[in-house]
């Protein structure tokens, strides 16, 4: 454990340097709690890091406490919440309230989520891989702002988007021109939407699904059929999907919106996390199932009113834009090719 620890120390040190920048004249105020065996590795590795930081610990400190010292803070200050769970402070929401007042912020949550085994693939994940995802980040944005087909081949599937994507977001550590700095780590991600949803069409197998305790689920990979951007089971689907798929239907419509592609060297099948929040950084693609998306606004989706945002992982062999392949998942090394 002690070896994970000086690792995550490593991660985060170069977290505050190459992606929030913080200056040496800037506080950092870490809120933990010691529920999890991963939120104390964490802990420790935030003080071996940040040997001028301030550390609370939330279960010894009430909320009142915590708003003050946020307003204590200057703009740039560093604020820190490392999670078993999620913090909650009535109805005050941290991160939102943080970003409001310029501060920049490193959240890791749900980190009980993670079994033991699992740790040292988390502790890796967090690695700030500047050069891999800058490059490969701005290279899929670069191409998929500009496409009008994208396809995901599997063995015996396809599914196509047509018609263009809207405006890609990045997830890369790279908070340059952006008004808030920081966010939730690991990091790794570039996701869009189609335009026009009644041009996704195809079908697709999944080997992976968050469940409705949002722990991942791995299955052998199953059929799913897309018409005009609703998914469907297909008929080998387990009868866990088939029930989540119901669920959604029962209030709103099983769109395809996320297309995101994950980045995350250290995140795969092979070696996964339970976390969908950390999962869904996965080397790989994925997509959500339901009407919600807080980014992107369409006509007829009013945010407050959709409520389903399941992250699905599909088995495939080339994302392809444009007719170029951008992502060879038959490689196994340096399948981003742009």
């Amino acid at each position: 454990m002690s070896n994970l620890v000086s690792i995550a120390a490593g991660h985060i040190r170069d977290i505050l340097a190459g992606a929030i920048k913080r200056a040496p004249s800037e506080r950092v105020v870490v809120i933990y709690d010691r529920e999890s065996g991963l939120s104390n590795l964490m802990a420790e590795a935030y003080r071996e890091a940040i040997p001028d930081g301030q550390f609370i610990d939330f279960a010894e400190t009430d909320a009142a406490a915590i708003l003050k010292l946020i307003d204590e803070l200057s703009p740039g200050d560093v604020f820190v919440l490392v999670q078993s769970n999620s913090f909650r402070l009535n109805e005050f929401r941290i991160r939102i309230e943080l970003f409001k007042r310029k501060l920049k912020c490193i959240e890791h949550v749900h980190l009980n989520r993670m079994s033991e085994e699992q740790y040292a693939t988390w502790v890796d994940a967090l690695a700030f891989d500047r050069e891999f995802l800058q490059k490969a980040g701005h290279g899929i944005k670069g191409i998929l702002d500009q496409a009008s087909t994208v396809r995901i081949v599997g063995k015996d599937t396809e599914l196509v988007w047509a018609g263009g994507m809207e405006e890609c977001k990045l997830n890369i550590g790279d908070y340059t021109g952006m008004e808030n700095i920081g966010g939730t780590f690991p990091i790794g991600e570039v996701f869009t939407e189609a335009r026009d949803f009644s041009k996704v069409n195809g079908t697709l197998r999944i080997y992976a699904f968050a469940g409705d305790d949002f722990n991942v689920r791995f299955y052998e990979p199953f059929l799913a059929i897309v018409k005009e951007g609703i998914l469907e089971p297909g008929p080998d689907a387990p009868e866990e999907f088939k029930k989540l798929i119901d669920l959604i239907r029962a209030e709103e419509r099983v769109l395809v919106r996320e297309l995101g592609v994950g980045l995350n060297r250290a995140i795969s099948r092979q070696t996964p996390v339970n976390d969908i929040t950390a999962f869904e950084r996965v080397l790989g693609l994925h997509l959500s199932l339901g009407e919600k998306h807080g980014v992107y606004k369409k006509p007829g989706l009013i945010p407050t009113k959709t409520r389903y945002h399941i992250d699905v992982f599909p088995a495939f062999e080339r994302l392809e834009i444009d007719g170029k392949v951008a992502f060879d998942n038959t490689l196994a090394t340096n399948q981003i090719l742009v």
